[in-house]
């Protein structure tokens, strides 16, 4: 009988080094967290290209042609950094510049973001920024590989940025909830919806991109 329960032992132990198990590992689980329902996102984000150049011609650089002709602009731009409000994700078809009134915008959003998340109990996530400012070089490069690209971007003025909605960045490890990437979604929905009703930028909801294309107004 000894015997029998040596060998279960054993092999119990062996199973589970095999596997890779812990029990000490961490459970991550998911956190229901309340949010507000406002509709269909396409709806209530479809400000067009014309708002967003319009926007854009008026508030922004002129057209950048090319990245060694965006040097030219840079007294009048803004670097942009991954920070505790956003991470920069890899940019391989724009450059981190923005004017000042579109990256004091995007900070903006970016705390609000935080803000509301704070206020449902949550501090572990930050918005990740997929897009900047474009030259027409980028824009070109941009449109081999995705042919709905606009030719005629509002991005080659640096008033504009797009912002993930299906990806944020983790800023808190010993956070021990996951919050489902639709509520999170909704929240940076409402701090959108709120800007654009104060008539700060025009928004435009970007199905095929998985971004919220945004341009300071």
């Amino acid at each position: 009988m000894i015997k029998r329960i040596f060998i279960a032992a054993c092999v119990a132990l062996f199973i589970g080094v095999y596997t890779g198990c812990s029990c000490s590992d961490k459970t991550v689980e998911k956190k229901e967290i309340q949010i507000k329902h406002f509709g269909n996102f396409r709806k209530v984000f479809n400000d067009l290209n014309d708002k967003h150049l319009e926007a854009a011609k008026k508030n922004g650089v002129p057209k950048v042609i090319s990245r060694k002709d965006a040097e030219k602009h840079k007294r009048q731009l803004v670097e942009l950094k991954s920070s505790d409000l956003y991470k920069l994700d890899n940019l391989d078809y724009s450059i981190p510049f923005l004017v000042p009134k579109a990256n004091d915008l995007l900070e903006k959003i970016a705390g609000n973001f935080q803000d509301s998340l704070r206020s449902k109990g949550v501090d572990s996530f930050e918005i990740v920024v997929t897009s900047v400012l474009r030259s027409e070089d980028d824009v070109k490069k941009l449109r081999r590989k995705n042919t709905n690209a606009s030719q005629n971007s509002a991005h080659r003025y640096g008033t504009t940025f797009d912002i993930a909605y299906a990806r944020y960045n983790r800023i808190n490890n010993d956070y021990p909830h996951d919050i489902p990437v639709e509520h999170l979604k909704h929240i940076l929905g409402e701090v959108l919806r709120d800007l654009r009703k104060e008539k700060k930028c025009y928004v435009k909801y970007e199905i095929n991109q998985g971004c919220f294309h945004i341009t300071a107004r």
